[in-house]
């Protein structure tokens, strides 16, 4: 394996979008109160890519992607890959459609962390490394400073889950407007990999999957709003 996964996120405890397989950090509030600065941002309903002097992976990292909605993705690495180095860019691709389609898009990848030699970058280092490939950063919906009161963080958070996000979310299944999938939050700070787990943490809405295995098949492209622009996807110039 060339390339380390992307850390498991532990879901917040009043987070009800788990499955079975999800893990719940039931000490959250304990790791907060070791951050000095929070920052929440919207999860986006999309595939976890990385981009690395190796290649382009998917979710498991256990070889390079050669999926079709990763082209275009892939021949923009081979612009940049000699410029990475030890840089591990991870993004949220959401070039396919999947269980949410966003009627806002801007551009269809964005950045939501970089690592490099074990260490997970602060979030401004990820905002420097992404101005720098001219790629986008998932949207920041606030950040804040140590937490000091547990039920209104929560009563907060849980009213940011009933907004629709930054790009006009449509549930695929339905049709209808849809609210956010979900927040990460994260230390602003610098991490190792191996605190993973005490520095990540998220909320995800109930039943946000309704895709299944077979949407690879018909999958579609997603939108963008001003198609034409100067985006990594050569095709819409």
């Amino acid at each position: 394996m060339q390339s380390e996964k992307y850390g498991r996120t532990y879901h917040y405890p009043f987070s009800p979008g788990t499955t079975s397989d999800d893990r719940i950090n039931f000490e959250y509030w304990s790791d907060l109160q070791q951050i000095h600065s929070v920052v929440h941002t919207e999860k986006l309903d999309g595939e976890n890519n990385c981009l690395s002097k190796w290649g382009v992976f998917a979710r498991s990292h256990a070889a390079p992607t050669t999926s079709p909605w990763t082209a275009t993705l892939r021949e923009f690495w081979q612009l940049i890959k000699n410029d990475l180095g030890d840089l591990e860019i991870f993004l949220e691709n959401l070039y396919a459609v999947h269980s949410i389609r966003y009627q806002q898009l801007d551009h269809h990848f964005y950045v939501f962390a970089v690592r490099e030699a074990g260490q997970w970058l602060s979030w401004e280092e990820v905002q420097f490394y992404a101005a720098m490939l001219e790629l986008p950063t998932v949207p920041v919906i606030e950040i804040e400073s140590t937490p000091d009161n547990r039920l209104l963080f929560e009563e907060k958070m849980l009213k940011i889950t009933t907004t629709t996000g930054a790009f006009g979310p449509v549930d695929t299944a339905t049709g209808q407007r849809c609210t956010l999938e979900g927040i990460v939050s994260r230390n602003a700070a610098a991490f190792h990999r191996t605190a993973f787990a005490n520095n990540v943490f998220k909320w995800v809405r109930k039943g946000h999957v309704k895709t299944n295995e077979h949407w690879t098949r018909n999958w579609k492209r997603a939108s963008l709003k001003q198609e034409g622009g100067n985006y990594v996807d050569d095709n819409n110039r």
